[in-house]
């Protein structure tokens, strides 16, 4: 198994497939890619990922971008190896047509970006998007089995940090006795341009704790799920957090194949010309030299 020098394993892996998007949302930090070059090929994911699992990587997140603007999109799930878990992160504005598609595939669930159900705010926020269709996405993913979908909601202060119950509720409409969608409240990493907007969502998570009948803690960063009469909510809160970061086992890889071991860095190392051995000793070097980035 990959280990750094500070006991973490790395067990999950994020492949971004493009740097495309058909939404502008004036936030996005684009997966910390800075200046990328051409996208990898299909055969070149899967070969980074087949390494990756070789490894004992157990979870792959396939993450754009969008990454169903790639028109091979359901080769590369289909050809990936076996892992636990293969989820997808995306904006939703296509889901509702690939949705089946993706579950016959072998996608195991979806994450999909959703900051408000209010159409002019959502209009506001990506410059270009419709909400109707990701919200019609996301109940084709439940539909599809494609489950718990993440609805993934960064807040941000002055535009949506009022909205929270109603996306919570939003989310637990699809919930039976089974649990198809979960809330994930995500802190907006306020780089240069964003400062504005930051809202600490610490205030909201000592809301939420307080209502839980049941919680529920995870290995990843050590985030913490609130099952409450409303919903389930999870928080993501990565900034002067360093249980966050000493609980952090996610590796990504760029679109344009660039390892990079932590979102906040900017160091990246280039294994798109790697093959084999050569790039599996690339891939455990560069795990060995990570550290958090907030440190206890």
């Amino acid at each position: 198994m990959l280990r750094d020098r500070f006991g973490r394993a790395v067990t999950n892996l994020r492949i971004a497939v493009t740097n495309r998007c058909n939404l502008r949302c004036f936030y996005c930090h684009k997966e910390g890619e800075k200046n990328p070059g051409e996208e990898m090929p299909a055969d070149r994911i899967i070969e980074i990922a087949e390494a990756f699992y070789k490894l004992g990587v157990k979870k792959l997140k396939i993450t754009g971008g969008e990454p169903l603007l790639r028109k091979d999109i359901l080769d590369i799930i289909q050809e990936l190896p076996a892992f636990d878990e293969i989820s997808m992160t995306t904006n939703g504005v296509l889901l509702e047509d690939y949705a089946e598609e993706l579950k016959e595939c072998g996608l195991s669930r979806v994450n999909v970006s959703l900051d408000t159900l209010d159409p002019e705010k959502y209009k506001f926020i990506t410059k270009v998007g419709d909400v109707e269709k990701v919200i019609a996405g996301i109940s084709a993913a439940c539909d599809a089995n494609l489950t718990p979908v993440k609805v993934n909601m960064i807040v941000m202060k002055g535009i949506n940090e009022n909205e929270v119950d109603d996306l919570l509720k939003f989310t637990n409409s699809f919930n039976g006795e089974d649990i198809k969608a979960i809330l994930q409240l995500i802190e907006l990493i306020p780089f240069p341009g964003f400062e504005n907007y930051y809202f600490d969502i610490s205030t909201l998570e000592r809301k939420y704790s307080k209502i839980a009948t049941q919680t529920r803690v995870r290995a990843m960063h050590r985030r913490t799920q609130y099952f409450t009469p409303s919903g389930v909510i999870e928080f993501v809160k990565p900034l002067d957090n360093s249980v966050f970061c000493m609980h952090c086992n996610r590796m990504r890889v760029t679109s344009d194949g660039k390892l990079k071991p932590c979102l906040l860095r900017d160091s990246v190392v280039d294994i798109n010309v790697l093959h084999g051995e050569e790039l599996m000793n690339a891939i455990a070097r560069v795990v060995g030299e990570r550290e958090p980035y907030f440190k206890g």
